[in-house]
Parts: structure tokens; C-alpha cells; sequence
């Protein structure tokens, strides 16, 4: 392993994101979408206090952390004025109440019993905590998230929920060989995100479809992604301590 210097590093991180965000404008515009569409998410997961500053100063306005303890115990060194921080990792329910109300957004609701517990918390606090339901896209056992053919008849559960606002959809894709596959795994995201949205489901905002990690956001913003959360190609691989 290669041990950069934190200025080798920070000139890389410089770096990543003009690439990343010129590909990203570059498959909104082939989307019939521009640049400003589509949000780009810094995933933090094992990455230090002074990296994510440096990318928060290099133009990052939202963050997503795994863990609510990693977040917490790195949220006051970070520089979030003018930055949002998501939960993005799967959040059991003893550590509900430690989260709510101190991130914007929890991407990873994954059943009707972590939703309704975030809902009891958040009226608890007095906030309403915006929410983005996890889709098992891809069917898979090692996975968390709605199935398919379940989504709506439990987004709809889940709105009826006090304390919480559902805002969209996010899924974690499966590894595909095949461009083609991954672009027809994400036009089905889509299609679901369009298909709830359409139906105006009191409670039920379709406004944030969180698809597309490193390896694919490209592929994730010509089929509609309009937040992409990309970790190791802006800060590297992930060093695990």
C-alpha cells in the first residue's frame, strides 16, 4: 500500500471531484438533465475529520456516513455550515434515538418497524426527520431493503407514520458485468420512483431518487439517479482500522 502525505492527499481529493463532477454534468446533460439536477454525496465511512473538511471547502454540500457512532463522534470537527449529513448505513433500532434530529436525511429505512420507531423518536424531539425508503433492488439475501413487489403497500404504511416525511427512494445496486444490466436494474428504480410519485400519496414526496456508488453513478444518472453517493473515488480506498 502507498502512503500518501494529508497534502498528497488533499491535492488528490482536489482532483477526484473535478473529475467526478465533469462526468457528472456530462451524463446529466446525455439524461436531458444539467449538472445542478443531479447532487453529488461525499460518503465519509472510515475517512478522518480533515478530509471531509478539505472536500467540504473543495464545493461538498452533502455527506453521508454508515454508522451513527462513526458520525457522531465525528460530528462536531466537521465544517457543516452549508452542508448536509445523511444516514446512508442500515440503522438498528436502539440507535434511532441517537440519530434523530442530528442529520437531514435517513436514507436507509428499510422495514415498517425501523420507520415507525424513527417517527416515535422524532415526535419525541419535537422534529420531523425526512426519509428515503431502501429498495432490495436486486433481490438479494445479504442485503436490507423493501422488495418490489412490496414497496408501496408499505410506503404507504410508513406515511400514515407521525415524525417523519418520506422524501424518496435509495437503493445499493448489485454488482453487474454487464453496463446493461445495472442500467436496466436502475431504469426499474425509476420507474417505481415515477410510478409512487404519480399516485400522490398524502406524505409520500418522491423528490430524491439516491442511486449510483463509485463504480457506477454514471450509469445511475442516465437512468435518473438525482443523488449519487460516492466514497472511494473522491478519498480513495478505504482504510480500515
Amino acid at each position: 500500500m502507498v502512503w500518501l502525505s494529508d497534502d498528497e492527499r488533499f491535492s488528490a481529493i482536489e482532483e477526484n471531484l473535478k473529475i467526478i463532477n465533469d462526468e457528472i454534468a456530462q451524463a446529466a446533460v446525455k439524461s436531458g438533465r444539467t449538472e445542478n439536477d443531479v447532487s453529488l454525496m461525499a460518503v465519509t465511512k472510515t475517512v478522518e475529520s480533515r478530509f471531509i473538511n478539505h472536500a467540504i471547502g473543495n464545493g461538498i454540500k452533502l455527506i453521508g456516513e454508515n454508522k451513527v457512532q462513526e458520525f457522531l463522534l465525528k460530528k462536531d470537527e466537521l465544517n457543516l455550515e452549508g452542508c448536509k449529513a445523511h444516514l446512508i448505513g442500515h440503522l438498528q433500532s436502539n440507535k434511532v434515538k441517537k440519530i434523530v434530529g442530528n442529520v437531514d436525511t435517513i436514507q436507509s429505512v428499510d422495514s415498517v418497524s425501523i420507520a415507525k420507531e424513527i417517527g416515535k423518536r422524532s415526535l419525541e424531539a419535537g422534529v420531523t426527520t425526512n426519509v428515503l425508503l431502501e429498495v432490495n433492488v436486486g433481490n438479494e439475501e445479504s442485503k436490507f431493503g423493501f422488495s418490489a413487489d412490496e414497496l408501496f403497500e408499505r410506503a404507504c404504511e410508513i406515511a400514515e407514520t407521525g415524525g417523519i416525511s418520506i422524501n424518496g427512494l435509495m437503493c445499493v445496486a448489485p454488482i453487474c458485468e454487464k453496463e446493461a444490466e445495472i442500467r436496466a436494474i436502475f431504469s426499474n428504480m425509476h420507474r417505481m420512483f415515477i410510478d409512487i410519485g404519480a399516485k400522490k400519496i398524502d406524505n409520500i414526496n418522491m423528490s430524491v431518487l439516491s442511486m449510483g456508488m463509485s463504480g457506477d453513478y454514471k450509469q445511475a444518472i442516465l437512468e435518473g439517479a438525482n443523488l449519487v453517493r460516492v466514497g472511494s473515488a473522491i478519498f480513495g480506498a478505504r482504510i480500515y482500522r
